[in-house]
């Protein structure tokens, strides 16, 4: 899935990728970046990644992951987030992925979506490659981000996490792969089969829901240690 790699990486920062589209040589692996502008209770802080290959390939535009921690990441302590997660696992993956911390409360979708318009002009992704994924409170954000804005994203994936059922049928196009434990002592197993039965009653056949029999919440260590997850992330791209 790695494009190949181009000669010229000890080129100037700057450099014009294709005609209008500029390629800004980025810092690889994972960086801790800061919003040009407040972005509601999304920390202004927030997680990079970059792939080895990056700067060396500035025609091509990289898938964008965007990673949603869980409860126990809230606050303002950016470090809380890079072992928890895709965070912890994500280097070596081929795509770019960025990670906001929310502040307080929950995760609120309008700050969100300002958060979302400041990064992905920012880098050099491609916007029908766009995927969302989060964990726990992540994972209930995952499922309702992607009900309210479907046409951002080419696919999500929730993990142990539940959405808004009469706002189901947005999905009905969107690929979905949901992870949850059968017996999560934290969130109820039910709040994912809700939702996975409500876009399928909408008519998506787009949709895996994968239920290991284990009794813990956390339903994300082995999710992204799934070598097919990402296979499959990797193939999702908007028409």
């Amino acid at each position: 899935m790695s494009p190949q790699a181009e000669a010229g990486s000890d080129e100037k920062p700057v450099t014009e990728a294709t005609t209008g589209d500029v390629f800004t040589q980025q810092t690889l692996g994972v960086t801790t970046q800061k919003l040009a502008s407040a972005a509601g209770n999304v920390n202004p802080n927030y997680l990079l990644y970059v792939p080895d290959t990056y700067n060396s390939n500035k025609t091509y535009k990289w898938p964008l992951v965007i990673f949603l921690h869980g409860i126990g990441e809230m606050g303002t302590d950016i470090n809380k987030i890079k072992n928890v997660g895709l965070p912890r696992v994500v280097k070596g993956k081929q795509f770019v992925m960025v990670a906001p911390q929310c502040t307080a409360s929950w995760w609120n979708t309008d700050a969100l979506q300002a958060f979302f318009k400041q990064i992905i002009t920012k880098y050099h992704v491609d916007p029908k490659r766009v995927i969302l994924t989060g964990l726990s409170m992540g994972g209930f954000q995952t499922w309702v981000w992607g009900e309210y804005y479907p046409q951002q994203f080419a696919a999500i994936v929730p993990i142990c996490g539940g959405g808004e059922v009469p706002k189901a049928p947005n999905l009905k196009t969107m690929p979905i792969w949901a992870f949850h434990n059968k017996y999560d002592p934290t969130v109820a197993v039910v709040n994912s089969i809700d939702m996975v039965n409500a876009v399928r009653r909408a008519g998506n056949a787009l949709v895996r829901f994968t239920e290991p029999s284990v009794k813990s919440h956390d339903a994300w260590t082995a999710a992204y240690s799934n070598a097919g997850l990402f296979n499959w992330m990797l193939q999702q791209r908007k028409p």
